[in-house]
This record gives C-alpha cells, structure tokens and sequence, in this order.
C-alpha cells in the first residue's frame, strides 16, 4: 500500500485534509465528507509531500488556476479509475450529467455506476466530481454536502457570494 502521509489545509469550503501515498497526492477529503477514510489510515502527519499541492490549490482558490497539474495516485476499480479520468476533462466553470459522463465511456446504460464511481472519488476538488449534476440539470448528490457543491459551482461560474 505504500507509505503515507497527511496534512490539513484551510480554505473557503473549510479544512481539507490532503492524504499521499509514496509522496503523491491520494486523498483529498472534506470535513464530514462521505466515503470519507477513517482518519487513522492517513498515516503520518508531515506537510513536505504537499508543496505543489497548496501553492495550486491557494491558486484555485484565489481564481488564477483553472486547471491542476499535479500527479495523482487514484487507487480504485478500473471502472472509478475511467470515471474519474472522464471528469478531469470536464472544463472549469461547466457541468456535465451523468448520463453524459456514462455515454463518453461507452455505456450510455450506466449513469447510476457513474455516480456511484463519482462518489467515491477520493481527490475532491482537484479531481472536479463536483462539476456532475443531474439529467433535469440540479445538483444531486456530493460527498461534501449540496451546499459545497453550489458554492465551488457559482465559485468557478463567477457567481459565488463570499
């Protein structure tokens, strides 16, 4: 499994605990957050594994990155793994529904595992599940609650209200 470290961010949505395995970002977990991992499997809390990871997610946050650039360890099935790539391509400040995310992958039918996939991806944020909404347009589920969902989506819109 690999060593691993952890360390705990601030930002807008509050605290971000940022997880790596062999000094490369596995986790990034929200306070409350579903599918969230016992805090005990973070291993050691050292900060020099995340250098890179702050500086863009301070970007990120102050809107002058749109885009993240960072190498990732995403541990899950092949099928997570290709929902989880698909909503990389996903552009800032745009949504796209599950029944698109499925149909990009070959399986119109799977809209229900694409969800289900995008709920457990373990890089919030960076890897944007948030940017998934519903056929009729709402947001449906997020494991960091509706109300982060809409505030990272009117953020990247251009909309938030601080």
């Amino acid at each position: 499994m690999g060593s691993k470290q952890y360390t705990v961010v601030d930002s807008p949505y509050g605290a971000l605990t940022l997880v790596a395995t062999d000094g490369t970002l596995s986790g990034l977990y929200m306070t409350e957050q579903c599918h969230r991992p016992a805090e005990e499997t973070f291993g050691v809390r050292d900060e020099r594994p995340f250098g890179p990871v702050i500086d863009q997610l301070n970007a990120y946050f102050a809107g002058e990155l749109t885009t993240f650039d960072l190498p990732l360890h995403l541990h899950g099935t092949p099928f997570q793994r290709s929902v989880w790539e698909q909503l990389q391509k996903i552009p800032y400040g745009e949504t796209r529904t599950y029944g698109e995310l499925a149909a990009a992958l070959g399986n119109p039918a799977a809209s229900r595992a694409v969800g289900l996939a995008n709920g457990k991806n373990p890089i919030g944020v960076i890897v944007p599940c948030h940017r998934v909404i519903g056929a009729s347009g709402g947001l449906t589920g997020y494991g960091g609650g509706l109300e982060r969902k809409r505030r990272l989506l009117d953020f990247e819109r251009g909309t938030a209200l601080f």
